[in-house]
């Protein structure tokens, strides 16, 4: 397998993952925090980005929604850590080990989404 194919599918993954965390955040800013309403603009235009970014991988979508979630997974936590300044626990990072290594299954099987 080509590393770089593999580095690249795990970095779409990734922006693909930030994406659909900034749409979910700017309406929580909006509504729990009060912020004002030109959030909706951002968070439109992470949404699209997140849906586009999913369309840019060559598998069947039930593969790359499986193979995100780990992703997607694992950067949650990233993002718990170091914008919500909140340490992780063991468990938290057990579990985004766990599910990293379940997208890596999915992500490097023969003809999977590195092909």
């Amino acid at each position: 397998m080509d590393i770089l194919k593999i580095l690249s599918t795990f970095a779409l993954f990734f922006v693909t993952a930030i994406a659909e965390i900034l749409g979910c955040y700017f309406p929580y800013l909006m509504f729990s925090e009060g912020k004002t309403k030109w959030l909706w603009v951002p968070t439109a235009i992470c949404l699209l980005l997140f849906v586009w970014l999913l369309t840019l991988h060559p598998a069947a979508s039930g593969r790359i929604y499986a193979a995100y979630g780990g992703i997607y997974i694992f950067t949650a936590l990233l993002w718990l850590r170091f914008f919500d300044n909140i340490a992780l626990t063991k468990w938290d990072m057990v579990g985004g080990f766990v599910v990293l290594c379940g997208a890596f299954i999915i992500i490097l099987q023969p003809n999977g989404l590195t092909k």
